[in-house]
């Protein structure tokens, strides 16, 4: 499980952008996500740096 933090996830079309670029990752990726405290888990087989860079080209770098 890795749960990350998302500053600049603020909206539903984040959220959206969020869960398809993990699930291009992982097509069993389990992407649960809060948007009010901008927090996502993730259940996938990918390490974390690469789930870290993949969310960061989309623009949404992990604190």
């Amino acid at each position: 499980m890795i749960e990350l933090t998302l500053k600049d996830m603020t909206c539903g079309h984040c959220v959206r952008t969020v869960t398809q670029t993990l699930q291009k990752l992982d097509p069993q990726a389990r992407v649960d996500i809060d948007l009010p405290s901008q927090r996502v888990r993730i259940e996938t087989q990918q390490p974390l740096e690469v789930v870290r860079q993949a969310l960061a080209e989309e623009g949404y770098p992990a604190s």
